[in-house]
């Protein structure tokens, strides 16, 4: 589906503010709150919008450690890993690569013990390469990249 400037607009609104109200969308973007309302319906529909998120500051819910993994597998059953990544809530993104390893996974942890823990579980699958992040100094939505 092409995307015109209206669902740019529509899109980068929503991701300053989900909670926005169509009537309010629509004044900013001289349209009716009904007529934004309808595209923002097939913006969900065509799978153009996933989900409405909430942005939390990480620090104060304890989750003082991200950390970059690397994996190198060392079998070719990476559905078994996968679905091992998908039951470890500190696993927050997994990402199949090019490059350097098979994937690269971002996790989030309140101490080094719990970063252990899933590191050693890690080696059931394959080898790591660790990073830590010592601050985050960006996060913007996709849309800017547009």
């Amino acid at each position: 589906m092409e995307l015109d400037s209206i669902d740019f607009q529509i899109l980068r609104l929503l991701s300053e503010n989900s909670r926005m109200q169509w009537k309010e969308l629509g004044e900013k973007i001289h349209m009716t709150g009904q007529a934004v309302g309808n595209r923002i319906k097939r913006l969900e529909e065509n799978g153009t919008i996933k989900a409405y998120s909430l942005l939390v500051d990480e620090m104060n819910l304890g989750l003082s450690y991200t950390a970059f993994v690397i994996i190198f597998m060392k079998t070719a059953d990476h559905q078994s890993f996968l679905n091992f990544t998908n039951n470890q809530k500190e696993i927050i993104e997994v990402h199949r690569v090019s490059g350097e390893g098979c994937y690269h996974l971002k996790v989030k942890v309140s101490s080094q013990e719990q970063l252990n823990v899933i590191l050693n579980k890690i080696l059931d699958y394959g080898n790591y390469k660790l990073y830590l992040s010592i601050q985050e100094m960006k996060q913007h939505s996709p849309l800017d990249a547009t």
